[in-house]
């Protein structure tokens, strides 16, 4: 049987892993869960300046692909899920060699940060794609998240950017929202600063078994 001391310890553990981490940067917590580096993007840098020109010009291609008919979908959060394409599509027609970021095992992966891994003058270029709405805009609301995997999807050092569209509801169609695009904006992703909230978590196995302290009181058959 453990000691009061023992527990009382345990217990002051997980009260500070409860306690938030506040304004961590995000070029610190990238090279500390992959090893590579968030490299600065420049205005001086003559790279970085013609990379932005071709993202401004992809912004705008797939901003007006995505006008033509508009995107359906029931909720304004959900818009982000479809814009990827659009804009993968708008950078590989720029020559920008924009695919599927993947892990270090090399196996692409569609979800998870980042959304996209590009290419100019043979260096790398990790981009998300997202959405935001004019009254959300400037709330707390969380928008931006990603968690540590023995598959996270950045295995180089570069930069790190995210293009995003404002939206707005421009229709109906059915029970869906016709959505289109009203800006964008272009960020350097490099200084964001992150909050970090634990949380606990089990499995299937733990719940159901009845083995790894869960007890089961009742179970049968209904048919």
């Amino acid at each position: 049987m453990k000691d009061d001391s023992y527990i009382q310890r345990l217990e002051n553990v997980v009260k500070q892993m409860l306690t938030p981490l506040k304004d961590i940067p995000f070029n610190m917590v990238i090279e500390s869960m992959t090893g590579k580096k968030v490299l600065s993007f420049l205005s001086v840098n003559q790279d970085h300046k013609e990379v932005l020109l071709a993202l401004r010009e992809s912004a705008i291609l797939a901003g007006n692909e995505i006008n033509k008919n508009g995107i359906l979908r029931s909720r304004p959060n959900e818009v982000g899920n479809d814009i990827e394409p659009f804009i993968r599509n708008a950078m590989n027609d720029l020559k920008l060699n924009a695919c599927v970021p993947s892990g270090k095992s090399g196996k692409k992966k569609s979800t998870g940060y980042p959304d996209i891994l590009f290419w100019f003058n043979n260096n790398p270029y990790y981009l998300e794609c997202k959405t935001y709405n004019i009254e959300n805009v400037n709330t707390t609301q969380r928008s931006f998240y990603f968690s540590p995997s023995d598959e996270f999807k950045v295995i180089y050092d570069a930069p790190h950017l995210m293009l995003s569209f404002e939206i707005y509801q421009a229709g109906e169609h059915g029970r869906n929202h016709i959505y289109k695009c009203k800006k964008y904006k272009i960020l350097s992703l490099e200084a964001l600063s992150l909050d970090v909230k634990y949380e606990f978590n089990s499995d299937n196995k733990r719940m159901y078994s009845g083995q790894y302290g869960t007890i089961i009181l009742l179970e049968e058959d209904l048919a």
